[in-house]
């Protein structure tokens, strides 16, 4: 679903108050050279993100779904020169467009791309002693935001921000009974977060140039 007015708002804000610059403009460019989807963050919700990391005040940074580095580069640019960011990507090919990318920006000291599948990131994080992380980014396959969630709250702190991607799916979130394995997921996801007693959540729809969806924030409060 798009709208062209939407389009055109998305640019008009990004014109004014989130211009890119050379380095995201050279990661979105390399990210499509390389076959990657075009499925990174609109450049004002990249800007969001870095503004809601800066205004946590987040030094470490977690996020699972790196594609090619563009969102991981607007939060990376939010963290102190000491800071931390832990990015976690599937597909090998995507991770080493990240990592140029990252690299192009001069964040490779902050940032570190593990490959794999998350799910078996996640726990050698947790044996690592990685976290507490300040803030949690999702945005990687939707069938398994809900373990995704479960792994945030377990390298969280109390006041750790967990910000999910794309969950409202065009609209379909509200699918009685749906086929489709990312809706379900994120269904699964926003019953999971209702009843989990340490989250304070809430829910945005979004329109614009990547048209119809929304994101959800929530807080670790214990």
């Amino acid at each position: 679903m798009t709208n062209p007015q939407w389009n055109a708002v998305d640019a008009y804000f990004t014109e004014t108050i989130a211009p890119a610059d050379e380095v995201l403009t050279a990661a979105l460019a390399d990210s499509a050279a390389a076959g990657l989807p075009e499925i990174a963050v609109a450049p004002n919700q990249g800007k969001l993100l870095h503004l809601l990391a800066l205004t946590q005040g987040a030094r470490t940074v977690l996020e699972i779904g790196t594609l090619g580095g563009y969102s991981t580069i607007w939060l990376a640019r939010a963290l102190p020169a000491d800071g931390r960011l832990i990015t976690l990507e599937y597909d090998p090919a995507h991770a080493d467009v990240a990592r140029a990318n990252i690299a192009r920006a001069g964040l490779e000291k902050i940032v570190e791309v593990r490959t794999g599948a998350a799910l078996d990131s996640l726990p050698l994080l947790e044996a690592e002693d990685a976290g507490p992380f300040d803030l949690v980014f999702i945005d990687a396959d939707k069938v398994n935001n809900p373990r995704y969630v479960e792994w945030a709250l377990k390298l969280s702190r109390p006041g750790t921000l967990i910000i999910v991607d794309n969950v409202v799916r065009g609209g379909k979130i509200t699918t009685p009974h749906p086929e489709d394995p990312a809706i379900t997921g994120t269904r699964e996801l926003f019953d999971l977060v209702a009843a989990e007693p340490r989250l304070d959540a809430t829910a945005l729809q979004t329109v614009g140039a990547k048209g119809y969806d929304g994101l959800l924030l929530a807080r670790v409060v214990a």
